[in-house]
């Protein structure tokens, strides 16, 4: 009997410190530059200002932040649109069920 007991972090050391892929570095880094040429082009900004101009680091940190049974939150909102966009549909049959037609 093949009973093999994998742990639930073994993928853990193919990632960037334990917890990013290439593309989730590339958009955070992205958002956060995006942030600091913000901050350094706009001088005397008001407390709305400077939070509209942090949002792109805000959003892409919430983005690559890990979640429970998913990678981080990129990969949920992924797998959302892509169960949304493309439905799985299951065909079920069971044993003790007598069919009229093949199609059914």
């Amino acid at each position: 009997m093949n009973s093999y007991l994998i742990p639930a972090n073994s993928k853990k050391s193919q990632l960037i410190l334990g917890f990013f892929t290439g593309l989730d570095l590339g958009l955070f880094l992205t958002g956060c530059g995006l942030s600091l040429l913000l901050l350094m082009l706009i001088r005397d900004a008001t407390a709305l200002e400077m939070i509209i101009i942090l949002l792109p680091a805000l959003i892409t940190g919430l983005l690559v932040m890990p979640v429970p049974h998913y990678h981080n939150v990129l990969q949920f909102i992924l797998n959302v649109v892509n169960y949304i966009v493309n439905p799985k549909r299951y065909y079920w049959r069971g044993w003790c069920v007598r069919y009229e037609r093949e199609d059914e």
